[in-house]
């Protein structure tokens, strides 16, 4: 009995002992849950109806610690945003953003991607995507943004006009305080003057015009 026990034994400790040093590793090793981001925290709107998107929308103001935003904020000129819904369940949202720049202004043509999540999309880049999620909008006089690219989150207040309530306002603040981006890093855009354009296509993506 005792022979018997001292070769069961044997046969163990060998086997521990040629047992691949990966597998034993694998089995002690435990995986990280993916890392949340400061945007997976957002609430999208739910069941977003895109068709009622459509159209222009005014930029009113930006939240962001952005650095280039921290020096030259004074530069800041107004901004519109054009929306094309999807014509399919894969086609993306089209985005004309046309701005103002020495003078001139630019339309630039991007194309959000939809995701499996209603009121996400992302933004694909050359070094890194960025993740965007509409949070906020009623359809008619605004819609609150969120854009992150790496760890840094930038807000956009867009409205269907001009001119924004001091709640809507107010609210905007307050929302950009949850991402620890104080009053100080809020800049309101320019109001809008009246633009003659002429576009010239480039490579489908820019468009060149003139301020009257």
């Amino acid at each position: 009995m005792q022979a018997l026990w001292l070769f069961v034994t044997v046969l163990t400790v060998l086997g521990l002992l040629l047992e691949p040093m990966g597998a034993t590793r694998g089995r002690g090793r435990r995986r990280n849950p993916p890392k949340e981001r400061p945007i997976d925290k957002i609430h999208a709107v739910q069941n977003l109806n895109m068709d009622q998107l459509k159209g222009k929308w005014f930029l009113i103001s930006v939240a962001s610690k952005c650095q280039y935003l921290r020096e030259n904020n004074f530069r800041v000129e107004s901004t519109t945003m054009t929306l094309t819904p999807p014509t399919s369940p894969n086609s993306p949202l089209i985005v004309d953003t046309l701005r103002k720049l020495n003078q001139q202004c630019w339309n630039i043509k991007q194309e959000y991607e939809l995701t499996n999540t209603s009121g996400r999309f992302v933004l694909k880049g050359h070094s890194k995507d960025i993740d965007i999620v509409l949070a906020e909008t009623d359809y008619n006089s605004y819609a609150i943004l969120y854009y992150q690219k790496g760890d840094q989150i930038t807000m956009k207040l867009y409205g269907g006009s001009t001119k924004l309530p001091d709640s809507i306002m107010d609210k905007f603040e307050q929302l950009a305080e949850k991402q620890n981006i104080n009053i100080d890093h809020v800049y309101p855009f320019p109001k809008y003057g009246r633009l003659l354009v002429f576009m010239l296509k480039t490579h489908n993506q820019k468009y060149f015009c003139y301020k009257q």
